[in-house]
């Protein structure tokens, strides 16, 4: 087994993190500093990073429904509160898959399986991550029709599926779906067609969903749920992008 998917495997780092360790020395196996490309046998080899031995350990999913104004990271120069404040100790491996930003709020996957966060956060997966946003103004069908069309960001188009719900006051909510998880990207998106966002909150990301759990709450999925989900997690994975445009005009 090539010893960055045993690293994943171990809830030490995703794929490409578990790669970047290795090559800035950090990870010996046997007392011999490891290279990229090293392959190890779990069962006999001794492996460390950091100077902690690395052990398999049962791999798990926690779904957190975040609140806003909390870092989406296992830690913050700042200070400020992250997500694995809302962990105990017996957690300590797992990591935030991707993160939300500061300002927005709902669903965090948490887990030490680095080879299910490989999948749920690279673009070429495409697995779809869906919204409830509500923006400033009153969101016209012309508007919905470019974003859906793409909008350039950062010289690169990016293209999202609105769901109307409703119009409050002087304010419209949707919901949003979009297959990339670039920081602020919705945000990002709606402000460059003049709708600036006043809340988001992330309510699934592939086939996890966020029902039932209330802000500031996780729940640990059973080992059932897990591997249940994770199936079906890789199943999306290796298939085509499932989004459908679902807009329902205002009125």
């Amino acid at each position: 087994m090539r010893l960055h998917r045993f690293l994943a495997q171990c809830g030490v780092a995703s794929r490409r993190r578990a790669e970047l360790l290795i090559e800035q020395g950090k990870v010996v196996v046997n007392g011999k500093t490891a290279s990229t490309g090293t392959k190890i046998n779990p069962e006999n080899d001794v492996i460390t990073v950091e100077g902690k031995v690395v052990r398999p350990e049962e791999r798990g999913i926690i779904l957190l429904n975040k609140p806003a104004g909390v870092i989406s990271s296992r830690s913050d120069p700042h200070g400020r509160v992250t997500v694995m404040s809302f962990l105990s100790k017996k957690y300590k491996s797992y990591y935030p898959v991707g993160r939300l930003d500061y300002d927005s709020e709902g669903l965090v996957i948490m887990t030490n399986d680095g080879d299910l966060a490989e999948k749920l956060l690279h673009p070429r997966y495409g697995l779809k991550r869906t919204y409830e946003v509500i923006v400033e103004g009153f969101l016209t069908e012309g508007k919905m029709a470019q974003i859906e069309r793409g909008v350039e960001i950062d010289s690169k188009k990016v293209k999202a599926y609105l769901t109307f719900e409703r119009h409050q006051e002087d304010q419209t909510i949707l919901r949003i779906s979009i297959f990339e998880g670039r920081n602020r990207i919705i945000r990002r998106l709606f402000e460059k067609v003049g709708y600036p966002v006043a809340r988001l909150k992330r309510i699934s990301h592939g086939p996890f969903r966020l029902p039932g759990i209330r802000t500031g709450q996780i729940k640990k999925l059973s080992q059932r749920e897990y591997e249940t989900l994770r199936q079906r997690a890789l199943q999306m994975a290796s298939g085509e992008r499932n989004g459908q445009n679902g807009k329902k005009g205002p009125g």
